[in-house]
C-alpha cells in the first residue's frame, strides 16, 4: 500500500486567501493528495527578540509576516473538497482557549463529514504566547496536558463536565459533536513529550530532519509504547518543509527537501523507506503564486509515484 500523500495549503503573503486556498485544495484533492494541511504563525516580531524556533540569530522567513489562520483556512479548504482529510500541523495548544479550540474542531469536523486531524504542539515564540494571553510560556506543557482533557470532555457523551487549572465546564451539553472521533497527533521532542503521545495521542508528528535520525527516532518511540504497554498503533505523519527550486541545488551543503522536484523526490524515498503512515508536504513557501504552487505540487506527487512512494 503506498503511503499516503499531504500538501500544506497557501496560507502565506505572496497568496489571495480568499481565492488561493479554495483552489489549491480542489487542485490536490484532484492530483491525488489524501490530505490538506495548515500550520499556525500569529505575528511576526520587528525586530525579532528570538530567533526561529527559538535558535538565536536565526532569522524569521520573510514569508510569515502574514499567515492565514488556520481554523479558518480548513474551513475555505473543506467547503471546497468531498475527500481529503484536514490538518493541522500544528496548533500551537496555548495559544488557544481550550473549550473554544475543542468546539471549533469538532464543529468543522461535523461540517466536513468526519475529515478532521489534529496536530497540537506548544510552540516556541515567547512573543506569541504573550500575544496570545492564555497562559505563560513556562506553563506549555501544563496547557497542553488541560487541552487533551478539554477535547476528550467536549468530544465525548453529555453532559460535558471538567474543572482544570484554566477551564471549568458545569455540567452541559455541548455540541455539535465530531462526525468521528478525531485523530490527535503530537511531537515527541524530549522524554516528558514522547510518554504524552504514548499515553494519550493517537500518533506522531515528526519534522523531516534526515532519514537516519527519522528512523532512529521511530523505533525509540515503538520500544517505549510497547514499555509503556500500548495497545493502538502509532499513527505517523511526516511533516516535509522543502526548500523548492526550478533548477538543481549543486552545493555540497544541500539540506534534506532542498533543490528542485528530483531532489526533493529523492529524498521523499529515503525518509518513506522509514516506513510512517504519511508524508504532508509542504511547498507553498518558495512558490509565487498558487499557479506555481499547483504545477509543483502536481509534478512531486507524479515523480514520487513513479518512485514508488
Amino acid at each position: 500500500m503506498a503511503t499516503r500523500l499531504g500538501l500544506s495549503l497557501p496560507q502565506m503573503k505572496q497568496y489571495d486567501i480568499g481565492r488561493d486556498i479554495p483552489a489549491v485544495a480542489r487542485a490536490a484533492e484532484e492530483i491525488g493528495y489524501e490530505s490538506l494541511w495548515v500550520f499556525e504563525r500569529i505575528l511576526f516580531p520587528e525586530p525579532a527578540r528570538q530567533g526561529l524556533y527559538g535558535v538565536p540569530g536565526l532569522p524569521w522567513p520573510d514569508q510569515y509576516r502574514s499567515v492565514a489562520d488556520p481554523l479558518v483556512s480548513l474551513t475555505l479548504a473543506a467547503a471546497a473538497t468531498e475527500r481529503a482529510r484536514l490538518g493541522t500541523s500544528v496548533l500551537v495548544a496555548p495559544l488557544h482557549v481550550p473549550f473554544q479550540l475543542a468546539r471549533a474542531l469538532a464543529s468543522l469536523d461535523a461540517a466536513s463529514g468526519g475529515r478532521v486531524v489534529a496536530g497540537i504542539g506548544t510552540g516556541w515564540s515567547h512573543d506569541e504566547y504573550a500575544a496570545a494571553s492564555v497562559a505563560p510560556f513556562e506553563k506549555r506543557g501544563q496547557v497542553l496536558d488541560e487541552l487533551l482533557d478539554v477535547f476528550e470532555a467536549v468530544w465525548g457523551p453529555d453532559p460535558v463536565s471538567y474543572e482544570g487549572e484554566l477551564t471549568t465546564i458545569a455540567p452541559s451539553v455541548v455540541g455539535p459533536k465530531p462526525a468521528g472521533p478525531i485523530p490527535v497527533l503530537l511531537p515527541a521532542n524530549s522524554p516528558k513529550a514522547a510518554r504524552r503521545l504514548v499515553d494519550r495521542a493517537d500518533g506522531w508528528m515528526p519534522g523531516a530532519a534526515g532519514a537516519e535520525q527519522l528512523a532512529e527516532q521511530w523505533r525509540g518511540l515503538q520500544e517505549l509504547a510497547e514499555e509503556r504497554g500500548r495497545k493502538e498503533p502509532i499513527q505517523s505523519v511526516l511533516r516535509v518543509n522543502t526548500t523548492y527550486t526550478l533548477d538543481e541545488y549543486k552545493g555540497d551543503d544541500r539540506r534534506p527537501f532542498q533543490g528542485n522536484v528530483a531532489q526533493i523526490v529523492e529524498d521523499l524515498v529515503a525518509h518513506d523507506a522509514v516506513g510512517l503512515d504519511e508524508i504532508l508536504i509542504d511547498l507553498q513557501g518558495f512558490a509565487r503564486d498558487a499557479d506555481e504552487l499547483t504545477d509543483v505540487a502536481a509534478e512531486v506527487f507524479t515523480a514520487a509515484r513513479e518512485a514508488g512512494v
